[in-house]
């Protein structure tokens, strides 16, 4: 994972602000249990004197290295326009005392209340906060606004999620996304493994180091509670969203893993706003594809009205602006997604009407006509050709061509649309089927094809058929039993241009998106008046859509930071065709950087290896493998971990390794295994 800062041509650099800013490094919040948190402070110089609302971003990512260089360019721009900005790294991480045995725990959250304690306590603060956060910050940040401190004003959460269980890295649809499950597992075992900083926190980061490299790996929980059990509700905000009673900016883009939550808090959210674009799972200052924006300047009318009190319009702006993207041919990654913006006063909102489109034949017609049933086979490998679940930006990131997929899936496709359509929202497919195994998952695939015959992924999505009942409660199915089951695609802000089709690929695998049933499934679609796609189309409001606008994104300066080890990429698949053995290898070296300012270095390196052999699913098996290096001249550390996941009919077997290096001598090496029964996986 590499927090990348843009050197985009349309980014404006400010380095004079409202308010002459002072950086308090090392600042050590204490905790009522005697452990010490870590934290970086900007502030206006004369905040002693008048007192500034504060902004806290909480992550587990180490504000001192792996963070420093994004950290930079934002906090200070708060502090500038009159802001406390605090970069806390959470209990366990960076120079923060203890280990982090787990994401979104209850100590967590206790945590930064007391964060907020401290901070009315300062002479600095007025006693109002505000939050932000991308990712874990954007995740802690809905469930500490659950907690309703008093202090906590409102926040701006970005690329994050109201449902653990629905909208994450570990589950989609009730079935274990293997893409995901084990790379972010084996991303947190390693990260989580780093130590404090002996030239901050002194001798005592051996003993602490020992603690957290023998931190038990995510993965044994993660994998243990395959149902939407109480492991994944807490944290869930879903559970009770009138708990969340403070203004939240809901912000994500169509390559991210989480646009689906936007939708999801504006609707239920009564003081929320939601801000959908392009991007990738990042900063929309910085993200691509561009457009980028004036993201900063979008936070500070929030942070103004609700921190401050100044008007600032934000409470007149629409429910949800979001950026319609055209058409284009499919490509690994795009450097500008075109199109426009548009705005809907609410949510749901009243300009999405459903399309419905029946099935007849190998088409998708817009009535319905009795036809045949279908029988959709399994083939083990299809999903390859998917991209990533959740981009970052990376080169190779995104989907290919379609085409590559189409052979291994049971497709429908429109005639050529007369006319252009715009989508906003989820596509949903609702289905009959029968299967002829007790234990099934489906994944559908919705994708734009152009006259010339690219074929575009637009959305997708997948369900555990065992789950048809709750994600709680499966149940086996009844072979050759008829049922009902609703598909949710991922959300849309698509055009689809006259003289294009659509495509809807329908298979019983999704390999490596999906673990893999136990075995081989073949459904019999029902085709009848209850098995149809249905589409969000939306409208175009041409006054109110040319309305939306942005200021050209700012940034304050970049700290320095000199290049040790280039990134580079690489995403391969494979073909054995005397084994028939089907293998992605993803290898990314995200390179090494030195801080000057500080003296540390920092790098990574992740391979992520997913195999499967034609007509066997048990044979599926993902691998994951860590280098992380950190150090300065006199203190070098090394952590090196290998991950991996396989199954039979009754378990998945996980195996993981640490090894970490002190000066260039391995000092510590541990293997974990587990064995966890399968519960309708």
């Amino acid at each position: 994972m590499v927090f990348n800062v843009s050197d985009s041509d349309t980014r404006k650099t400010i380095t004079d602000f409202p308010y002459e800013i002072t950086k308090m490094e090392h600042v050590w919040i204490p905790m009522s249990d005697g452990k010490r948190l870590a934290a970086t402070i900007w502030l206006p110089k004369n905040a002693n004197t008048y007192p500034v609302p504060a902004i806290l971003e909480y992550l587990p990512y180490r504000k001192e290295d792996f963070t420093a260089i994004r950290d930079s360019i934002r906090h200070p721009y708060f502090a500038g326009n009159g802001y406390a900005s605090i970069r806390v790294d959470i209990r366990g991480t960076g120079n923060s005392d203890g280990y982090l045995p787990d994401e979104y725990l209850q100590q967590e959250q206790d945590d930064a209340l007391e964060i907020f304690d401290w901070i009315e306590k300062q002479p600095w603060a007025t006693g109002k906060v505000g939050m932000i956060g991308k990712s874990w910050g954007g995740f802690n940040g809905l469930q500490i606004a659950a907690r309703q401190h008093h202090a906590l004003q409102a926040i701006i959460t970005l690329c994050s999620t109201d449902d653990r269980y629905r909208d994450d890295v570990h589950y989609r649809g009730g079935n274990i996304l293997a893409s995901d499950m084990l790379w972010w597992a084996s991303t947190m075992f390693a990260y989580s493994a780093r130590p404090q900083d002996p030239k901050v926190v002194g001798d005592s980061w051996k003993e602490n180091w020992i603690e957290r490299l023998n931190t038990t790996p995510y993965v044994h929980e993660w994998v243990s509670h395959q149902t939407r059990d109480d492991y994944w509700k807490h944290g869930s905000i879903c559970e009770d969203y009138e708990a969340v009673d403070i203004p939240v900016f809901a912000v994500s883009g169509w390559q991210d893993g989480y646009t689906d939550a936007v939708f999801q808090l504006i609707e239920n959210l009564p003081y929320s706003k939601g801000l959908i674009g392009p991007w990738y799972h990042e900063y929309p200052e910085v993200a691509g594809p561009e457009p980028a924006i004036g993201f900063l300047q979008e936070c500070l009318r929030w942070w103004d009205q609700w921190l401050k009190g100044i008007e600032t319009g934000v409470e007149d702006d629409p429910k949800l602006i979001s950026w319609i993207q055209d058409s284009l041919p499919p490509q690994v990654n795009y450097e500008e997604r075109p199109g426009k913006w548009v705005a809907d006063t609410n949510w749901p909102s009243v300009n999405i009407q459903n399309k419905q489109l029946w099935l007849h034949n190998s088409k998708l017609t817009d009535t319905y006509t009795k036809t045949d049933n279908v029988i959709v086979p399994s083939v083990q490998e299809h999903g390859y050709y998917n991209g990533v679940f959740c981009p970052f930006g990376e080169s190779g990131d995104l989907p290919s061509d379609q085409r590559l997929e189409n052979g291994k899936a049971i497709i429908f496709t429109t005639a050529p649309f007369t006319e252009n359509i715009e989508m906003l929202g989820n596509p949903i497919f609702d289905m009959e089927f029968k299967s002829n195994q007790e234990n099934a998952l489906v994944a559908v695939r919705l994708c734009d094809k152009a006259p010339t015959g690219e074929s575009t992924l637009i959305s997708w999505g997948m369900l555990n058929l065992n789950h048809l009942m709750s994600h709680e409660n499966p149940e086996s199915l009844i072979t050759n039993k008829k049922y009902q089951a609703q598909i949710q695609l991922n959300c849309v802000g698509q055009s689809v241009p006259k003289g294009h089709r659509l495509e809807l690929a329908i298979a019983p695998t999704y390999w490596p998106q999906a673990w893999p049933s136990p075995k081989p499934v073949t459904l019999e679609l029902l085709t009848n008046e209850n098995t149809k796609l249905i589409l969000p189309v939306r409208t175009p409001q041409p006054e109110t859509d040319a309305s939306v606008s942005f200021e050209a994104p700012e940034t304050a300066q970049v700290i320095d930071r000199e290049i040790l080890r280039e990134e580079n990429r690489t995403r391969e698949i494979t073909h054995n065709m005397l084994t028939d053995t089907w293998k992605l290898e993803d290898y990314s070296d995200e390179g090494e950087r030195l801080l000057p300012h500080n003296g540390l270095k920092h790098g990574s390196k992740n391979k992520n290896i997913y195999s499967i052999q034609s007509g066997d699913p048990l044979s599926a098996k993902a691998e994951c493998y860590w280098e992380l290096t950190i150090g300065r001249e006199d203190w070098d550390i090394k952590i090196l971990t290998d991950s991996e996941m396989t199954s039979d009919k009754q378990n998945f077997y996980l195996k993981n390794k640490l090894t970490a290096f002190h000066n260039e001598k391995q000092c510590f090496q541990r293997t974990w295994e587990e064995t966890i029964p399968r519960n309708y996986q």
